[in-house]
């Protein structure tokens, strides 16, 4: 079927309308119309090749929120009328250790990604949101509670997950002192979902400005990390750190937060190798992790405690017309906290 779309036809190109095919429903299928679709920054980097490996025409998007509007005929997990959502993939091996227990996002052998990839048969490619329809495997579609509005909760299907698989896995509480360094599209979901798990919750950031946002979101520290001075006294007082900027060159000033045994996760990607001495391992036993997005099981299990609870992103709606000039604004961090598009736009 023909869909419309946006698309990037070449590296660097801005996006321009385009029409893609997707696939006539299989047994398993179901088909989604996107209603909103949430700008990530790994969008831009793809889309104008500063990753590398990128396969044009590319249609980018990969935090999709929509209704189901028809099913395959062996589908049982959901049916037309459904809010759903598509996060970071949209098939996996499904046969590999990881893939056995849940764990998609780490497939030992092909995770087909939303976008900017190849389905499992290696050669079909996949195109994201930043279009009208999409259609997926069931296994690979959330359910988004009735509770969370489809354009709040777009974003929480890469940005809601990366910060809530880090805070699920290391044990976020009442009993933790959470830290989270950047106040972005990802950051600031960090702050909301640490503070509705209950932890203390310090925000950590190069700029003044953001400690009013800080404070409404949830958290109840602010930590300016250019003042050294502070960054000294608030050493050994945390037991969790995510960290979510680009732009930190050195672990070394955030590592020594933590106290004994405590695990900075870094979740954000920095142009350059991040530089850690071991020193600060040595200190006070400390540990560093990463996380990627998370498989499904837990993908959901974030959405159903945003649901709960009423969590969604912070975000500004636009018109698909105005994406070029919405990705530029994203590279200045000009956005409070994360562009969605309306793919209502498509038809006008």
């Amino acid at each position: 079927m023909d869909v419309r779309a946006y698309a990037a036809l070449a590296p660097k190109a801005p996006l321009e309308p385009h029409v893609i095919q997707r696939r006539e429903l299989r047994p398993n299928d179901v088909l989604i119309e996107i209603k909103y679709s949430g700008i990530c920054h790994s969008d831009i980097h793809q889309a104008r090749e500063e990753w590398g490996g990128a396969i044009f025409p590319m249609v980018p998007g990969h935090e999709i929120a929509g209704i189901v509007t028809a099913v395959g005929s062996e589908v049982t997990l959901h049916k037309v009328g459904d809010q759903a959502g598509v996060g970071c993939f949209v098939d996996s091996c499904r046969e590999c250790d990881n893939c056995r227990i849940g764990q998609q996002s780490y497939c030992l052998n092909h995770t087909a990604y939303t976008y900017n990839n190849r389905e499992m048969d290696g050669v079909t490619p996949t195109y994201g949101g930043y279009s009208t329809h999409i259609v997926v495997d069931e296994n690979y579609v959330l359910r988004i509670p009735s509770t969370l509005g489809l354009d709040v909760a777009a974003p929480l299907m890469c940005a809601g997950i990366t910060l809530y698989q880090p805070l699920a896995e290391w044990h976020a509480g009442p009993a933790t002192r959470v830290g989270i360094v950047g106040l972005g599209g990802l950051g600031h979901m960090g702050v909301k979902l640490a503070a509705a798990m209950g932890a203390e919750v310090t925000l950590i950031s190069h700029s003044p400005s953001k400690e009013e946002d800080a404070y409404r979101l949830g958290a109840t520290n602010f930590l300016l990390s250019s003042d050294k001075g502070a960054m000294r006294s608030a050493q050994n007082s945390l037991d969790l750190i995510v960290n979510t900027a680009s732009a930190i060159s050195s672990l070394d000033p955030y590592m020594r937060l933590l106290r004994l045994d405590g695990t900075l996760v870094s979740v954000g990607l920095p142009a350059e190798n991040l530089s850690v001495s071991p020193f600060v391992f040595l200190e006070q036993r400390r540990r560093l992790a990463g996380t990627n997005n998370g498989g499904i099981p837990q993908t959901q299990e974030m959405l159903d405690f945003c649901g709960e609870r009423g969590i969604g992103s912070d975000i500004e709606t636009i018109a698909i017309q105005d994406v070029n000039e919405a990705w530029d604004r994203v590279v200045a961090s000009d956005v409070k906290y994360r562009f969605v598009i309306d793919t209502a736009s498509l038809g006008a």
